[in-house]
């Protein structure tokens, strides 16, 4: 090679060199190698919040950093899922995300800016919290069927109670007159404590309240359960049957709990975080509060199962939404 072809491939050799000297540097760059940070969009002291720390707290362990929890509550979750959604799509920032969120307000709610399918990145389904439906003991039903008979004999008789429109309490209850062919009217409360003292005095006849706050009322005889929402028994009310196994096949109703992170965050990481996750659930700790919780584990750890789970439950949630008439601006 002649000086003159020589200093004309300068550029291009130097180029290539500098390209070959970076590659080993960016091959060995770790993931993370900062601390990440967890959204609940909840506020603190929740079942969802201590869910997310205990979880968090453990992922610390499998994690070459720590993992910070940080709570940005509001609109029923649609606040901390939208900052998460516009986040840098870089494994660093994650949402601790719900049913709502991740699936039912993307039909309840005008102008939302986010989508649940589109918006993230799924990394891992942690679980599911079933509903029940529990009645006050002055109904006379012991099982769903009966409750059923029960109320076309007492038309616009039964009344069941709900935290608020829109919630799963509300929407199982919509569910449910859809696929039993019922017109139980329902009452909406701000919250499951003022919807449980009505129920609990009588006001109203029944609710499909989370079986957390169900099981200690059913355990003391002050509530009766009829039926589990989803398609298995729950371990926290053992013995109870389904509303599935008593005629209804195929209903199914739960709070569900998954960790998404902006879309366009890199596989790699992805995998490398839902490793981590599959770890920290297998911590005897962090089993031992899911189950106190009532939590039931999800079926599958993989990013690709919650994907196809999330898009699943916004259409079912969109159908039902409509069915409800609930809207929120």
């Amino acid at each position: 090679m002649n000086k003159r072809s020589f200093i004309a491939a300068l550029p291009a050799v130097l180029a290539a060199a500098a390209a070959f000297a970076a590659t080993p540097a960016q091959a060995a760059a770790p993931f993370p190698d900062k601390p990440i940070t967890l959204v609940i969009p909840y506020p603190p002291g929740g079942p969802t919040d201590a869910m997310a720390r205990t979880l968090a707290n453990e992922m610390s362990t499998h994690l070459p950093q720590p993992m910070i929890v940080e709570n940005r509550a509001g609109a029923n979750g649609n606040i901390g899922a939208e900052y998460v959604a516009r986040a840098a799509p870089d494994g660093y920032t994650l949402m601790f995300g719900t049913s709502g969120p991740l699936a039912i307000n993307a039909s309840l709610y005008q102008g939302l800016g986010y989508d649940p399918v589109k918006s993230f990145a799924p990394i891992i389904h942690v679980g599911y919290l079933p509903n029940v439906l529990v009645v006050n003991p002055a109904i006379p039903a012991k099982t769903v069927p009966e409750l059923v008979a029960w109320s076309k004999t007492h038309p616009r008789a039964l009344s069941f109670a709900s935290s608020g429109s829109g919630a799963s309490s509300h929407l199982a209850g919509v569910m449910f007159n859809s696929v039993a062919g019922t017109d139980f009217l329902h009452v909406p409360y701000k919250g499951t404590g003022p919807a449980l003292n009505d129920l609990l005095g009588g006001h109203v006849a029944m609710s499909f309240t989370d079986v957390l706050t169900a099981k200690p009322f059913v355990e003391n005889g002050k509530l009766r359960a009829l039926g589990v929402t989803t398609l298995k028994p729950s371990r926290a009310l053992p013995g109870v049957p389904t509303i599935a196994e008593q005629g209804y096949p195929g209903y199914d109703v739960s709070v569900f709990f998954g960790v998404v992170a902006p879309a366009g965050t890199p596989a790699d990481r992805i995998e490398a975080l839902n490793r981590a996750f599959v770890q920290a659930l297998r911590s005897e700790k962090v089993k031992a509060l899911f189950a106190s919780q009532g939590l039931e584990s999800a079926p599958d750890s993989s990013p690709r199962a919650l994907g196809a789970f999330i898009a699943q439950e916004k259409a079912k949630w969109a159908d039902v939404v409509k069915r409800s008439g609930a809207q929120i601006n």
